[in-house]
This record gives structure tokens, sequence and C-alpha cells, in this order.
């Protein structure tokens, strides 16, 4: 009975330790730089989404609400070339009257500081134009964007194609 007892023990023993062990690494993860990067980097790659395929959806229907979308995702020169074309660019897509949506394929960050609250990120869009009385024409673009990070979360500050190599 002696030594039931001693095993049961060292198994008690052994237990507690694991567990120690366990929660101080959970501790120490969850407490970590890289995490807090990670959350940042998935924070600032979702904002590039959702920014990028704002800025490639508009109806014409609904170009104030569109527009409004438009300014809400973004931030600095590239907000202020919105909010100034702003009446110009409503006239353009009524009289077009199309209705052009998008879909994001893929992302990845390629740059980002913490620090300066500063971002780069890769986008592959894809957009459907919907001319009135015409069929959708489909393409696909890589996009290049900057980001931001303001007071209302990491912002598009500039978007525009991204480069192709040549090999």
């Amino acid at each position: 009975m002696d030594t039931v007892r001693r095993t049961a023990a060292c198994c008690a023993v052994l237990a507690a330790l694991f567990a120690a062990w366990a929660g101080w690494n959970w501790y120490t993860a969850a407490h970590d730089g890289a995490y807090a990067y990670s959350r940042t980097r998935d924070d600032v790659l979702q904002s590039a989404e959702q920014g990028v395929q704002n800025l490639n959806t508009l109806d014409y229907r609904a170009v104030d609400a569109g527009l409004r979308t438009w300014l809400d995702s973004t931030t600095g020169d590239l907000h202020q070339q919105i909010a100034q074309d702003r009446a110009g660019f409503t006239d353009r897509v009524r009289t077009a009257r199309t209705v052009t949506t998008a879909r994001i394929l893929g992302a990845a960050v390629s740059e980002l500081d913490e620090r300066s609250g500063k971002a780069s990120v890769l986008v592959a869009v894809e957009t459907t134009v919907t001319p009135p009385g015409g069929a959708p024409v489909t393409k696909q673009n890589r996009l290049e964007g900057r980001l931001a990070r303001t007071g209302g979360g990491w912002k598009l500050s500039d978007l525009g194609q991204a480069p192709t190599g040549t090999t």
C-alpha cells in the first residue's frame, strides 16, 4: 500500500510541475512582443483588405454612400483627393451608370513600422464593372497600398498599381 501512495504523490507532484510550466509558457507567450506585433499585422491586413474592397466598389445608384465609405477608409493625401473631386466624380459615375464590385483574392503586409504607425501592403483584387445594359467585365489587379494608423484605426493613405517584374 505504501508503494501506491508514493506513486500517487509522485504523479501529483509531476502534474503540478507540468501545470506550472504550461501556465508560465502561456503567460509569457501572451505577453510577448511578437504576439502584439502579429496582432497589429493582422489588424493592418484586415484594414487593407477592407479598404481596397471599399475603394473598388461603387454603385451609381448610391454614389454618395459609396464615396462616404471611401472617405471613411482613407486618410492623408488619398483622402484629400477623394474629397476634393467628390462632386465631379459623382457626376461622372452617375452619367456612366456603372456598378463596380470587388473581391479580394489575396493580400500581404510587406512592411510594418509600429512606432511610426505606417505600413505597406500588396493586394490582389478582382473587380467586376457592369455597364448599363451591357455584359459585366471582370479583371484582376495587383495593387500596392500604404496605410497609416489613425484614431479610427488603420486607413489607406495611398493606393496604386503594383509594379510588375520582368522575370
